[in-house]
């Protein structure tokens, strides 16, 4: 009996070495955080999930994804199309949240249109990022395109921190940077979010080859991300607190900033790609490939794998 015992000491200990850890990347994005909670919470753990969560920009995340220093990330649908297009081999196993006015387009006071932009200077990130595909499409929709303003590439944080204090006219910014210019009135106003333009939809991405090697790894990481949305209907305030303490927020100032974002539990999650993936993603296609972000075409139907839902 103790040779027996020692054997599946062993065998246990062998298969805790041949399990990979989850190393994933993100930002600082309000949506995201959950991702983030689950790993303080303890839920991951709890879930036999080694898990590292790196805060990566987006372009610099795509460059890690492609290097294998990294194997999953949170993003934008329209940024995983890029990452698709350049042959990053990764596909959505989850959607994250939608921005229902966490993202937006903030102006100088004397502003008032999206068509007085013409000649302006904005505060945006590159190419392949979902502020400059925001932006394009905003223009778009207002008979402009993104060579009608002079673009002064800063991430989200700095692009909102640069306008506050006096530089550019306008910038492209979201949560919880956003709230940093609804605190200063006096410095601008929001002119337009993604309450009036709903193209910012995050999903959560893993590298195919690691899905192959790891499916019950990345069915625990899907699993562990709706029970910590759980945890929010169920200890808002403690939730709050620890999702905040990643991002240098209160507890009160994150619930404000969440305030923008709708998390999508499971049910939601199989509404979208049932009746809305495909039809968004071919239409962010469309913009990326008009503005020469992607050159590639990816279909809708090779971007997902829902087997983990």
């Amino acid at each position: 009996m103790r040779y027996v015992a020692l054997i599946v000491v062993a065998l246990f200990a062998l298969s805790v070495q041949a399990q990979e850890k989850v190393t994933l990347g993100m930002s600082g994005w309000t949506g995201f955080q959950p991702l983030k909670l689950a790993e303080l919470a303890g839920i991951f753990k709890k879930n036999g999930v080694d898990i590292e969560i790196r805060f990566i920009p987006p372009v610099p995340r795509s460059a890690a994804l492609a290097s294998g220093a990294i194997n999953a990330a949170a993003t934008t649908v329209d940024q995983h199309i890029v990452w698709t297009s350049a042959g990053i081999d990764t596909v959505q196993v989850a959607l994250i949240d939608k921005s229902n006015g966490g993202d937006g387009l903030a102006v100088r006071n004397n502003i008032s249109s999206v068509k007085e932009l013409k000649g302006k200077t904005v505060n945006v990130d590159g190419p392949g990022t979902v502020q400059h595909f925001m932006l394009s499409y905003i223009l778009e929709k207002n008979g402009l395109s993104i060579q009608d303003v002079i673009r002064v590439t800063m991430g989200a944080q700095p692009a909102a921190q640069a306008f506050v204090t006096g530089q550019s006219d306008a910038a492209v910014t979201y949560e919880p940077y956003l709230s940093t210019v609804r605190a200063k009135p006096d410095a601008g106003k929001i002119l337009v979010t993604s309450k009036e333009y709903p193209v910012v939809i995050d999903v959560l991405v893993f590298k195919r080859d690691f899905i192959a090697r790891n499916p019950k790894i990345v069915k625990a990481t899907v699993d562990s991300f709706f029970e910590a949305l759980d945890m929010i209907k169920k200890e808002p305030a403690k939730a709050y607190e620890l999702m905040g303490s990643t991002v240098k927020q209160p507890g009160e100032a994150f619930a404000k900033s969440a305030a923008f974002i709708t998390w999508t539990d499971r049910q939601t999650n199989k509404e979208y790609y049932a009746r809305e993936h495909a039809q968004f993603t071919d239409f962010a296609v469309r913009v990326l490939k008009f503005n020469r972000v992607i050159q590639k075409e990816p279909k809708a139907k090779d971007m997902i794998n829902l087997g983990f839902q």
